[in-house]
């Protein structure tokens, strides 16, 4: 016996939620926030990114989704490369001078210590890092989806810089459950 799916919606049939609505689902979503950053024309660039993934352990590979129109989307296309940086719960600066559209690259890596690792910068003193190469990229509305394989890496001790409706903050452990085992 075979079974047969019901026929997919065609997405522009379907008049959908509208964006305000996604836009209050999407600010409930909670996420680490990382800065991606690669190697453009001029130098390094980066952004802020709380869309990141993990997708497999083997072969190794990390996913970003990046707005279409970035530098940084840009550099990584032509780079084939890039770097992710997973932010420790006090580098929230470094995430908003990131994130701020009109902060221009040269202001971004102002002041930050990094050095170049397979043809990409590495931010130094994050919680987090891996080089990827560019496995494959989805474009997707507004955004498009990059996947990466993971060529090196390394994690240090800390605790994660979190985005939760529309601002910064912290993993706090919870107390144990009454009569729980310590």
């Amino acid at each position: 016996m075979t079974s047969t799916l019901p026929a997919r919606l065609d997405i522009d049939d379907e008049p959908g939620p509208g964006t305000a609505a996604c836009l209050r689902l999407y600010r409930k979503l909670a996420a680490g926030v990382a800065i991606v950053t690669s190697t453009g024309v001029e130098g390094p660039v980066g952004l802020t990114a709380s869309s990141v993934t993990s997708v497999s352990l083997h072969p190794p590979a990390l996913l970003v989704c990046l707005a279409a129109g970035s530098r940084t989307l840009a550099a990584i296309r032509t780079q084939r490369a890039f770097a992710v940086h997973l932010l420790r719960d006090d580098q929230h600066v470094h995430a908003r001078t990131f994130a701020d559209p009109t902060t221009g690259t040269v202001d971004r890596f102002a002041g930050l210590r990094y050095h170049e690792r397979l043809g990409v910068p590495v931010l130094a003193d994050t919680l987090a890092w891996s080089v990827c190469f560019v496995v494959d990229e989805i474009a997707y509305g507004d955004h498009c989806v990059v996947l990466g394989q993971v060529a090196a890496a390394e994690a240090t001790e800390g605790r994660p810089l979190l985005w939760h409706d529309r601002s910064f903050g912290r993993f706090e452990t919870p107390p144990p459950a009454a009569g729980s085992p310590r």
